[in-house]
């Protein structure tokens, strides 16, 4: 096994990493191709790896260790663990998980992006379309292709028929509701903090509430599940506003 903090030609792990820097831990079993993608990040100035890791369990000490923005992850390594994407999100809530996956499956996809992760990437993604996916999905960004939109938009739609439920829908406040309309327009916590006068803390707070409330759990199931029970309306279609909520 390769250490965690074995140095990057020559540049220590330790070093201080400046301002605006993106902090990235490579999780994947080949050295070789750990080696190739730290020499592309190492030609750009705003990416930094800070950790490798050649096993999931290499990878919980990593993320534990070092404080990083961006997980670049093999898909192979989930294989077999259901819960793995969860248990990394809760070790590093804010940490935003790349997969990187040998082929495009519609049952995975989906899975991948239910349980939290922002992107999915081929192996063979060029070096500047990987660099481009990294700072976007820093940035808070989801990095997801057409095919992959139109798989999500699909079961996210199957899964809001089968939330219908005869008994009244839960009351929703006026506060919950504008919160609601800002998702589907596509507005990300820190722009619906604005508009309503507050904090993205206290928005977060009333997410957690709504999805409670409505039983889904995240902010695309929301919109959908809104627009089917006609608890919203808007004026977009699904596809459009599923649109909007996954690149928000």
């Amino acid at each position: 096994m390769e250490n965690l903090d074995d140095q990057i030609e020559g540049e220590s792990v330790d070093t201080p990493v400046k301002p605006g820097t993106i902090r990235i831990i490579l999780a994947d079993s080949q050295a070789i191709y750990r080696v190739g993608i730290r020499k592309v990040f190492a030609l750009e100035d705003d990416l930094r790896v800070v950790a490798q890791a050649d096993s999931l369990e290499n990878l919980r000490a990593a993320i534990e260790r070092f404080p990083t923005d961006i997980v670049l992850l093999e898909g192979s390594m989930l294989a077999g663990t259901a819960n793995a994407i969860p248990e990394l999100l809760r070790l590093a809530p804010d940490v935003k998980l790349i997969v990187q996956a040998a082929a495009a499956d519609e049952n995975h996809t989906v899975e991948l992006y239910r349980r939290g992760v922002r992107g999915i990437v081929s192996r063979s993604i060029s070096p500047d379309l990987l660099v481009r996916c990294v700072r976007r999905i820093a940035a808070g960004e989801t990095w997801i292709d057409n095919q992959s939109v139109n798989w999500v938009i699909d079961a996210y739609r199957a899964q809001a028929a089968a939330l219908v439920s005869p008994r009244s829908q839960p009351r929703l406040s006026p506060k919950e509701m504008s919160i609601i309309s800002c998702i589907t327009q596509g507005k990300r916590n820190k722009e619906i903090a604005f508009q309503l006068g507050t904090t993205e803390q206290v928005i977060k707070n009333y997410l957690r509430k709504i999805y409670d409330k409505l039983g889904v759990s995240d902010r695309l199931e929301l919109a959908l599940y809104c627009l089917h029970n006609k608890i919203i309306h808007s004026d977009s279609d699904e596809e459009s506003v599923a649109q909007k909520v996954v690149n928000s």
